[in-house]
């Protein structure tokens, strides 16, 4: 409903603005709620309204176990191998009560010497909690910037919408597990590795990006594959 009602007064502002062009504090107001009105647009924009309490798919018996999600449950306290990480997510495509509601969770498992690659989440903020462990995470700005720190357990770090940023265990014995919160349904993920290397963008345009040769970039290539 935000969006809709917005999309409507954004429409009447730019009739406005385009039949007061010539009067100067008119059209100043105008073009000020516009703007306004357009980072409200923009700030709504991640999930869709719903006109309902919630939205169960066809065919779903909606008691209290269709707003119950178990997933994680073992994800808790498995510890993967060394180098290895792991995902489980709870989002509306494991947990279809979550549609609309503009929340979901992952649990994320780093075995020693582990990463989560560089990657970005298009649709929300990430709010990870470390419950064990130690990771080194960061992110960079649109600015080139670099925002690193290393956590403990009990640490806090929000991830702002968008931006590159990654999660390390650097214990060589040790494995650690987080839970990153996102204020989306369906937050998305664009890992960075595989979509450069992996999408089938052509390896010349690949080296001559990187300013390495064409044999590099297959070799790349071929590493992620998984």
């Amino acid at each position: 409903m935000a969006v809709r009602g917005t999309l409507v007064l954004l429409s009447a502002l730019s009739i406005i603005l385009t039949a007061h062009a010539a009067d100067p504090d008119l059209y100043r107001g105008t073009l000020v709620l516009l703007s306004a009105l357009s980072i409200i647009l923009t700030a709504h924009a991640a999930d869709p309204d719903l006109y309902s309490d919630f939205v169960a798919p066809n065919g779903t018996t909606v008691d209290a176990g269709f707003f119950t999600f178990r997933g994680l449950n073992n994800s808790l306290s498995d510890s993967p191998k060394v180098g290895a990480f792991n995902v489980t997510k709870a989002s509306q495509i494991e947990f279809p009560a979550l549609i609309g509601q503009s929340v979901s969770y992952a649990v994320l498992q780093f075995g020693p010497f582990s990463v989560n690659t560089p990657h970005i989440h298009p649709r929300s903020a990430e709010l990870l909690l470390v419950l064990q462990g130690t990771l080194y995470v960061g992110f960079i700005d649109t600015s080139n910037k670099l925002f690193s720190k290393l956590l403990l357990a009990g640490d806090l770090f929000v991830f702002p919408k968008g931006l590159v940023h990654y999660q390390y265990n650097h214990d060589p014995k040790y494995s650690a597990i987080a839970i990153s919160a996102f204020g989306s349904a369906d937050a998305g993920i664009v890992s960075l590795p595989k979509t450069i290397f992996r999408s089938g963008i052509d390896r010349l345009v690949l080296a001559q990006s990187f300013k390495v040769d064409a044999g590099v970039i297959d070799q790349l290539a071929s590493a992620n594959v998984a």
